[in-house]
């Protein structure tokens, strides 16, 4: 289980780095457009994003 957890971190890391790599400018630009957003659509939008997360990985693992 732990391991698997740190599998899956790593591969964020991956993942965001990767995307730091191929395109800073548009990374920057989506991270001033997310300042400009108010708290409650970000948390909004961060629930959406766990609760698919939660039922692909549910889904994926044989539900």
């Amino acid at each position: 289980m732990v391991g698997e957890l740190i599998r899956a971190l790593c591969l964020v890391a991956v993942l965001e780095g990767l995307f730091l790599f191929v395109a800073p400018n548009g990374w920057k630009r989506a991270a001033e457009q997310l300042q400009a957003l108010p708290d409650r659509h970000l948390r909004i939008v961060g629930g959406v994003v766990v609760a698919i997360g939660v039922v692909s990985l549910w889904v994926l693992r044989g539900g």
